[in-house]
């Protein structure tokens, strides 16, 4: 049994973007943070972990970014896939085919947003910890503290809140999501594209992943004034 990390790098980060219209060409992986592309920091814990054998990182097939950087030193860990689809899902689906002829299909795989630079070394080795040995795989996730509101469906006026949203027993779910090779493919071809995570192909089967907490550091850098946020967050754990 191996484990293998998945980082889907396809995307253009419209969000992002569409806030700060400067950054539009550059993609949200590529843009700076604390010196480096926001993808290296995401890169550079999984790499840090013994335990994981090899690193694939899937890009678009028009991705022009990638070879402006220096990735020396990573030869041995780290293998690029051109194959990113037009969605997170299809993306994913694309790098798991793609990876079919090293990983066996009880092999783990971990896949990492390329957007969350600040996951702490201890929170993935937790994550490993409590999955290696689950029949289903499971995710970071940390349980919602704040009071939930539902937007009401008429918004001429401006969102209104429509009625409060229990948050009880409710979870926001992080990267990584770890499930084993074969049973992540098959899934994610059931699913179709329009799931956003992984775990979410996996409850469709009808199976339960595991959650393991995980905090609040490991943000995904969504809008501008995340990346201010995750600097910080970096600047504390690489201290």
């Amino acid at each position: 049994m191996n484990f293998y990390a998945l980082i889907p790098a396809a995307g253009t980060g419209s969000r992002m973007s569409d806030a700060n219209p400067k950054q539009k060409t550059v993609p949200k992986q590529y843009m700076t943070l604390n010196a480096v592309p926001m993808i290296a920091h995401a890169m550079m814990v999984l790499a840090r972990e013994p335990r994981i054998a090899k690193l694939f990182v899937v890009l678009s097939p028009d991705d022009v970014w990638w070879d402006n950087y220096e990735w020396r030193g990573w030869e041995e860990r780290l293998q690029v896939l051109r194959c990113g689809g037009a969605t997170r899902a299809e993306t994913v689906l694309n790098g798991l085919q793609a990876m079919a002829s090293v990983c066996a299909e009880d092999d783990w795989v971990l896949v990492h947003d390329a957007a969350r630079p600040c996951l702490a070394d201890e929170v993935l080795g937790k994550l490993i910890d409590e999955v290696a040995d689950d029949p289903v795989g499971g995710l970071l996730a940390v349980p919602v503290a704040d009071t939930l509101k539902r937007a009401a469906a008429d918004t001429a006026s401006g969102a209104r809140a429509e009625a409060t949203v229990p948050r009880a027993g409710l979870w926001q779910a992080q990267t990584p999501q770890m499930f084993r090779h074969g049973k992540l493919v098959e899934a994610l071809r059931a699913a179709g594209s329009d799931i956003t995570d992984e775990a979410s192909a996996i409850e469709q089967l009808g199976l339960q992943p595991r959650l393991v907490e995980s905090d609040s550091r490991n943000l995904k850098v969504t809008y501008p004034q995340d990346r201010e946020l995750a600097s910080l967050i970096l600047g504390q754990l690489n201290a």
